[in-house]
């Protein structure tokens, strides 16, 4: 499995159109196979910050819906929201892999901290 977590800078003058794209994307990622954990807005702290987390079963299955939401007419609409609203500064995109149930990382990965 794969999750992807997004950073974003928001407009907090925006809220309420960034809340329409999350709401798009949520379902927009079930749709297309994923597992979307949800947005999480600011509350305290930073106005501008807010995150989502998402997975996938395995990194193909992410880079398919990479390729299908770049053609996907409701997908070009929730684009196409944040562009016109400006409501999204900029995002920084994070690929994280679970734990299983022994400890190990589900990669195989060697071990380091």
């Amino acid at each position: 499995m794969i999750t992807i977590h997004l950073k974003y800078e928001i407009d907090p003058d925006r809220i309420e159109d960034f809340e329409e794209y999350g709401r798009r994307w949520v379902a927009l990622v079930n749709r297309f196979g994923g597992t979307h954990h949800g947005y999480f807005l600011p509350s305290e702290g930073d106005s501008d910050i807010a995150y989502a987390l998402f997975s996938f079963p395995g990194f193909a299955q992410y880079e398919r819906y990479r390729a299908d939401s770049a053609t996907d007419p409701e997908c070009q609409a929730a684009f196409e929201l944040a562009r016109r609203t400006g409501c999204i500064r900029r995002y920084e995109r994070r690929f994280l892999r679970p734990l299983d149930q022994e400890g190990n990382s589900s990669s195989g990965g060697s071990a380091r901290s």
